[in-house]
């Protein structure tokens, strides 16, 4: 009791700038954040010993090692999201070490694509959300404008204006990329919306939660029950078969609620989103129906900002030749390190330009055919879509109702979220 009593009261204590609480609840120093790493220690003897680790021993290092790398502040030592240090390090470095000759430039620029799409794949069979993405995109651009101001500006052949419409173009992008990270659509999870599915489908709730194969009960005929629509309640009387495999496919087991149409869960926000499209890494959040169109206004806004910033870069840099030409064939490129370093930042920017207007592409082509990404992937896994295209748009029909109405309808969403009723759920 009395350790206990010490434990509490030291824990009471204000922090100084350089203690913390770790994840394990336990007060500690900075100065011993390479101190008392069991995990560490045992994967260290038996790496030297040649056997193998444990199963999840690596994770539980990751673990430890990202919740002590720490900065001193006022209140406490503040913890530091180690996805956001290696695009903050690394690619500076790596672009001044690509511009010092064509080979190495050639070897960088092909493995970091690479290396992304390793780590994407990586943290995507983990089904965790990680910083790395945003904070590699959000720091390629200030660094791209960054050697645009440095080393493009001064040689006198881009003018004031070009650089203010540049600028507008940036800004214009990063207010489209905010309002994008705001909310997609989230189904709001309330405690009384639990109650009513728990009084209202009794048998059913028990069913879904209890048994992979969905339901396998239906309420009396005629009692009264109720049934959860973007969380309101909406009363009804008897439940036929067709209602009830509806509820089937449409409750959600995670959020303990029956989604709308086109809604879906996102796996890694832990959330139901209302016309979910995918979960965008670069934004660190889902692309649903209210933050759509500001993510299409995102990616148009790079595009055009980064295709007029290679443009002028290229135009700079190899004078007499067209923009295309010079990306391929620049023989002055490497004739000083100022043009080496602008010339390899261009292609770095024309490899992420070309990844994003690919992107662009699906999304502009889905919009046309009224289908999200969530949709189209159900479509392929269930073999109920048609290819098209050459397989870039996956058309399911259901909800395409021409290329007019199809823009009409997506350029309306979010301006009004009409209350379905028990009919409009699929």
């Amino acid at each position: 009791m009395g350790k206990g009593a010490a434990g509490r009261a030291a824990m009471e204590e204000p922090l100084c700038c350089c203690e913390y609480v770790d994840r394990r609840g336990e007060r500690n120093h900075l100065a011993a954040c390479c101190c008392d790493c069991q995990d560490l220690d045992e994967g260290c003897e038996r790496w030297l010993t040649g056997k193998s680790l444990s199963p999840g021993t690596l994770e539980r290092i990751a673990d430890t090692v990202a919740d002590r790398v720490r900065i001193p502040w006022f209140a406490g030592a503040v913890k530091i999201n180690i996805s956001l240090v290696p695009p903050l390090v690394l690619l500076p470095v790596l672009l001044h070490v690509a511009a010092l000759h064509f080979l190495l430039g050639l070897l960088i620029l092909t493995s970091l694509p690479v290396v992304v799409l390793w780590y994407y794949y990586l943290t995507h069979r983990r089904k965790e959300r990680t910083l790395f993405f945003l904070s590699l995109g959000l720091f390629s651009l200030g660094y791209m404008y960054y050697v645009f101001l440095q080393e493009v500006v001064p040689r006198g052949h881009v003018g004031y204006s070009q650089v203010v419409t540049l600028t507008c173009g940036l800004i214009l992008m990063l207010v489209a990329l905010s309002r994008a990270k705001k909310d997609p659509g989230y189904l709001p999870i309330l405690p009384s919306n639990k109650r009513a599915l728990h009084q209202g489908l009794p048998e059913c709730n028990k069913s879904v939660k209890g048994s992979s194969n969905g339901l396998h009960s239906v309420t009396t005929a005629g009692a009264a029950s109720s049934r959860a629509v973007n969380g309101e309640a909406k009363g009804y009387s008897r439940m036929s078969a067709e209602e009830l495999e509806g509820v089937k496919k449409d409750w959600c087991t995670k959020c303990q609620l029956v989604r709308p149409a086109r809604a879906g869960h996102c796996r890694l926000c832990g959330r139901c989103v209302r016309r979910l499209d995918h979960h965008c890494v670069w934004i660190n959040s889902c692309v649903g129906e209210q933050n759509h169109q500001a993510f299409i206004l995102a990616l148009s806004f790079f595009m055009l900002t980064a295709v007029y910033g290679i443009t002028l870069t290229l135009h700079t840099i190899c004078r007499g030749r067209t923009p295309f030409m010079a990306l391929f064939y620049c023989p002055g490129a490497y004739s000083d390190y100022s043009s080496a370093l602008s010339f390899t930042c261009v292609w770095y920017c024309a490899i992420v330009t070309a990844g994003m207007g690919y992107i662009l592409l699906i999304q502009l082509l889905n919009i046309s055919y009224n289908v999200t990404e969530r949709e189209a992937r159900l479509a392929l896994r269930d073999n109920t879509g048609r290819r098209l295209l050459g397989g870039l748009v996956i058309d399911t029909g259901q909800y395409n109702r021409g290329f007019l109405c199809n823009w009409g309808h997506f350029l309306s969403l979010g301006s009004s979220l009409p209350r379905r009723s028990a009919e409009d759920i699929v």
